[in-house]
């Protein structure tokens, strides 16, 4: 469990990077009108992640952690729109695009892993079809060209035989060959940044810990900055560089791995370190947070978290903080600032 494993070493912080950083979000806020109001999906988000950097961002499900990443790579479904912030990938400002102006930054600049690898890839194809598609799409090299390419994706990602794995199809690969299929194909144009939306999922435990190795390995190789969306903090701590804890839209704690994980700042983090049985210790019950996540229709004024903080005060119910410095990390939370009063 999360607790025997030794964070990654960190990388540099990456609001220190400015210009370099392959992502940069700024006072993100995404929407959704209904025919009751306007739901606030996300609500003045910023991060960046650097080269080489795996940024994993985490919380219960509803805290808008992929649709964060869905407005990244412009991939928010109607009615869902970017109504504030900016979106810079490698420099260039892309959330004013329009969507075949997106269609070219997609897999040139960058790439998506998604949860179920066998839905990212279509059955009706081989994988070297798909592949060289890809590749020739993004780089214009010739078909022998972009086949060689695919060959050396192949082995890189951990294919054996790859030359023989071409012709086949996805059916014909286990579930952790075509999770390293689609890591290909996330690299096939040497993108900046990789949003991975759960890329481990769907997989058992052993075939998750070799995922989570290869696209660590291959970030670092490829200087690739990847924004990894889970829930599981054992991943986090086994991968990732930086993590931000997200609830209910809002950003509520960021710092580096090892820092959040042993010195949580803010109620809601230290909420879900307490909930990961250890390996160490025998307990009958697991602790949980009471109550649940808030509908968007009804967060609360304030923290969105104050229902549920067994330290929250009249401040926390009438002022919604932001983040600020807290020990080693950036915490949205009163405690560090005055207190809740």
């Amino acid at each position: 469990m999360m607790q025997a494993v030794s964070p990654p070493d960190p990388t540099p912080d990456a609001a220190a990077l400015g210009a370099e950083a392959v992502l940069e979000v700024s006072n993100l806020t995404v929407e959704f009108p209904t025919r009751r109001g306007v739901l606030t999906a996300i609500d003045n988000v910023s991060m960046q992640i650097a080269p080489g950097e795996i940024l994993g961002v985490v919380g219960e499900s509803g805290a808008g952690k992929s649709i964060t990443g869905l407005a990244v790579l412009g991939l928010l479904e109607a009615p869902g729109r970017i109504a504030g912030g900016e979106i810079h990938v490698a420099g260039r400002r892309i959330d004013m695009l329009s969507e075949d102006e997106l269609t070219k930054v997609r897999g040139r600049e960058m790439g998506a892993i998604f949860q179920d690898p066998l839905t990212a890839l279509n059955p009706l194809f081989t994988i070297g079809v798909q592949l060289v598609e890809t590749i020739r799409l993004h780089s214009g090299l010739s078909k022998e060209a972009a086949r060689d390419r695919a060959l050396t994706l192949l082995r890189e990602v951990g294919i054996p035989a790859p030359r023989e794995r071409l012709s086949q199809y996805p059916h014909q690969f286990s579930g952790g060959m075509r999770q390293r299929v689609v890591i290909a194909l996330a690299l096939a144009a040497e993108p900046a940044l990789i949003i991975a939306d759960e890329p481990t999922t769907a997989l058992d435990v052993s075939i998750q810990a070799q995922i989570t190795a290869l696209l660590r390995r291959l970030c670092k190789d490829h200087r690739t900055g990847v924004m990894l969306v889970t829930h599981d903090m054992g991943v986090i701590a086994e991968t990732a560089d930086r993590v931000a804890v997200m609830y209910s839209g809002r950003m509520v704690e960021t710092g580096r791995v090892k820092d959040v994980i042993h010195d949580a700042q803010h109620p809601y983090t230290k909420g879900l370190m307490a909930a990961i049985p250890s390996l160490h210790e025998r307990v009958e019950t697991l602790t949980q947070i009471d109550g649940a996540m808030p509908r968007l229709n009804a967060r609360p004024e304030g923290c969105a978290f104050n229902p549920r903080c067994p330290m929250a005060g009249p401040r926390c119910r009438r002022e919604n903080p932001v983040l600020a410095p807290a020990g080693r990390n950036q915490a949205a939370c009163f405690l560090h600032d005055g207190g809740t009063e």
